[in-house]
């Protein structure tokens, strides 16, 4: 690991930070993730890495937009493809992926193999509560967009477990919360020194 030794001068006493490539984040859509993948990258000064935007870069419109006009199966095409580019061109980084982008095998190998997953479990209830009113999300786009995430969740949750190394159950605690319960579950399996 001492290969991905990096040191950072934003953190008391210019502590080194071990990283060990990406560190990936999954879950459901509204789960939390580019939020807090921002504010962890922030913390221990690693670049931030969102996959929306890179595919949406790659399709040249909004996820959105592909998604009505090409279909899904079409845009896990485009999403398995953006991040294969991003696992094979970053080093290190918080990596923030697409609520579905588990539903490939190759995307669950890939991912636990470029760093550490970690996995925002949160109910549907919960995120329903934080996306009612959010109208960019396709897969919510539905007459009962609860019950969509709760369909969502019963297809996804084994396979976000089956991905990540860490679950964290996010419940309703802050955003710095949830980084601080992060940096803790990676400095105990020795991703992160002790701080």
């Amino acid at each position: 690991m001492s290969q991905y030794l990096k040191q950072s001068p934003s953190l008391k006493n210019a502590q080194c930070i071990v990283v060990a490539t990406l560190i990936a984040l999954v879950g459901l859509p509204g789960s939390g993730k580019s939020t807090v993948g921002r504010q962890l990258a922030r913390r221990l000064d690693l670049p931030f890495i969102d996959s929306d935007p890179e595919i949406e870069r790659r399709i040249g419109c909004t996820i959105r937009e592909y998604f009505e006009r090409e279909g899904e199966d079409s845009f896990r095409d485009a999403e398995e493809a953006a991040l294969a580019d991003i696992a094979g061109r970053e080093h290190q980084g918080v990596l923030s992926t697409g609520g579905g982008t588990v539903l490939r095998p190759v995307n669950r190998e890939r991912l636990r193999a470029i760093g550490y997953v970690i996995y925002l479990r949160t109910s549907p209830e919960e995120v329903f509560k934080r996306l009612r009113h959010d109208r960019n999300r396709p897969l919510l786009q539905v007459g009962d967009p609860l019950q969509r995430l709760r369909d969502l969740f019963a297809v996804r949750d084994p396979l976000y477990r089956e991905t990540a190394h860490f679950v964290i159950d996010i419940g309703r605690p802050s955003v710095a919360a949830l980084v601080n319960m992060i940096v803790m579950q990676l400095e105990l399996a020795g991703v992160l020194p002790n701080t």
